[in-house]
């Protein structure tokens, strides 16, 4: 449970870093305002407020999210959210029912799309072309 309810302090810090520090990030955030909650089926979780371009999150749950991501347990939770595979495991858990979804779907798949920009860059270091022995030259 403690795992589970870390996580959730931890993606608000994340989320927030990410805004200040990505400017593709805070453009998407721009101007978007959002109540949602995370939370297991017994009730325990975080809610999220998003507004005027920040985050921040408060413990327990709140009366009207526009929508809410329900885990069968702490367990499955920490599991889903904190897989390197994160969509397949979302999938996963909404096919066998450790993870339901309630209220607006299209709010769900931009927060999704917020999630992306958590993710590390996937750019891949070139080397220079002298440590392979290719003259950049003779590449032209």
């Amino acid at each position: 449970m403690l795992k589970f309810k870390f996580l959730l302090w931890v993606l608000t810090k994340l989320l927030q870093r990410t805004i200040k520090k990505n400017p593709d990030c805070a453009t998407y955030v721009k101007g978007k305002s959002l109540v949602f909650q995370i939370q297991t089926h017994d009730g325990v979780g975080r809610y999220f407020t998003l507004k005027n371009g920040k985050i921040r999150s408060s413990a327990g749950l709140t009366e009207k999210p526009k929508f809410t991501l329900s885990f069968r347990d702490a367990a499955k939770g920490f599991a889903i959210l904190s897989a390197k595979d994160s969509k397949d495991a979302f999938l996963t858990g909404l096919r066998k029912e450790d993870l339901v979804i309630h209220g607006d779907f299209v709010e769900v798949l931009w927060f999704q799309g917020l999630t992306e920009y958590l993710q590390p860059d996937k750019n891949i270091s070139i080397l220079p072309f002298d440590a392979l022995g290719i003259d950049a030259v003779s590449l032209n």
